[in-house]
């Protein structure tokens, strides 16, 4: 984490006869100062402690692919990285197995199949901060900053990838009691098996108290085999749309609202319009607070050229 450069050019050199570059960089973990993450370490902005950015920058301009592990306490802002890099494994601080998962998922052995609890911000500047924010926490006309991370909440890839299709709203209209019913379609298209994460966010367009733009109210994870496809099902209770109305008490309201099924908080794929209708009902402790799920692995045939 200091300001020396020694060793810059030995490990350009390493990486030009490399075919790949596996980057690990991050935090120093200590307590009250001692390291660069921990309790009492505080920064200034999310930046790379010390040259590691200059570092990255610097293997990046090398020419060969460029794999960054990052070994962090917080989320750090990438530069480059972010278009740049052949592939960016974030790991937090993982323990001491970390080292036995991460060459698992890096050779291969292991798909990837984690999901951002944060967002990575894009700009060493920026705050740490919660997808679930109001209209005006996003990009806008009325401020020059553009928050918009590098990757959102929920944000993961994996070794394969997937398509979502068809799209259905069995019950598109429902009661401030009553519950919505949507399926959808998730097929892995790619060459190997892999997991999918089917998450669902709400967006309350007009509410009497300003919500956050769209908020996680459920998420499924789904194991598909190459080519292979599965129907999943959502029944989602009214209740979930409730929020703390202007007199202290958690309300439903009628209204319109939106479903979106998306693969992060930055990433919508399907989207479900609803409405609810009736008078404005008050819920308490009672209120179901999950929707469920059915999924159903489709029986046809792998699409062609999957194994």
């Amino acid at each position: 984490d200091g300001p020396a450069t020694d060793g810059f050019d030995e490990a350009v050199e390493l990486a030009r006869s490399a075919d790949l570059v596996i980057l690990a960089l991050g935090d120093r973990a200590g307590l009250f100062g001692r390291g660069t993450s921990g309790e009492g370490c505080d920064a200034e902005n999310l930046a790379l402690p010390g040259v590691q950015q200059q570092l990255l920058d610097t293997l990046l301009d090398a020419g060969t692919p460029v794999v960054v592990v990052l070994l962090a306490g917080r989320p750090y802002a990438l530069g480059r990285a972010v278009e740049e890099a052949a592939a960016v494994v974030q790991s937090f601080f993982p323990g001491e197995e970390g080292t036995r998962a991460i060459a698992s998922l890096l050779s291969g052995r292991t798909g990837p199949s984690g999901r951002l609890p944060v967002s990575v911000p894009r700009h060493p500047g920026s705050q740490p901060a919660t997808y679930l924010t109001a209209r005006l926490g996003h990009s806008s006309d009325v401020s020059s900053v553009d928050p918009t991370p590098a990757f959102g909440f929920g944000h993961g890839l994996t070794y394969t990838a997937f398509e979502w299709s068809d799209l259905v709203v069995e019950r598109g209209r429902a009661s401030t009691e009553g519950e919505f019913t949507l399926s959808c379609t998730i097929r892995n298209t790619g060459a190997r098996a892999g997991t999918e994460v089917v998450q669902l966010y709400l967006h309350d367009p007009v509410a009497s108290v300003v919500q956050p733009v769209q908020r996680l109210i459920g998420y499924v994870r789904l194991d598909l085999d190459a080519g292979r496809a599965a129907r999943v099902r959502m029944t989602v209770p009214a209740d979930l749309s409730s929020f703390t109305g202007r007199e202290g008490r958690r309300i439903v309201e009628p209204g319109d609202l939106e479903l979106r099924l998306s693969a992060s908080s930055t990433d919508p794929r399907l989207t479900a319009r609803v409405t609810l209708t009736g008078p404005v009902r008050t819920v308490d402790h009672t209120r179901r607070l999950h929707m469920s799920v059915r999924t159903e692995v489709l029986t046809d045939a792998p699409e062609s050229g999957a194994p």
